[in-house]
């Protein structure tokens, strides 16, 4: 059995460029940066960023030139491909991408608009802070007895 399985969480390194191939079916490609941190053996920082090519088709293509910026976060799960073709001055050519079957957009940025947004109402004012979501939950002031669960 072979597996051709790719997963990548980065910041997209440019707006995603959305295109409609020839049939009608949408294509957006654009680029993730992923960073690894480590320390060499003098305990020096290192730092190593890569960059990955993404494409996605269809409705994941849409909602990703919809809601993806410069900037944003997203975790991408699909396959490696690698495209070659001929230049015009007859050189070879090769790049390698994922296909993404699925994208999972990251976490807004502080304040709740989305990157790239110029939108300055929904912004906190002076001193004030944005309400988190999680201070809505409301927990039971009860103790769940384990002896209680049916499974």
């Amino acid at each position: 059995m072979y597996i051709n399985k790719a997963f990548v969480y980065g910041n997209l390194t440019r707006d995603p460029e959305k295109k409609a191939l020839p049939s009608g079916v949408t294509v957006t490609s654009f680029s993730l940066a992923t960073t690894s941190i480590w320390k060499n053996k003098d305990g020096q920082k290192q730092e190593d960023t890569q960059f990955h090519n993404i494409v996605t088709f269809g409705p994941i293509a849409n909602n990703v030139a919809l809601y993806l910026k410069k900037g944003s976060s997203a975790f991408v799960e699909g396959r490696m491909q690698t495209r070659s073709w001929d230049t015009a001055d007859g050189q070879k050519k090769y790049r390698t991408e994922i296909v993404a079957d699925t994208v999972q957009f990251g976490p807004k940025p502080q304040g709740g608009a989305p990157v790239g947004s110029t939108d300055t109402q929904s912004a906190p004012k002076d001193n004030q802070t944005a309400p988190s979501p999680l201070d809505t939950i409301q927990y039971p002031e009860e103790d769940i007895n384990p002896d209680d669960i049916p499974f």
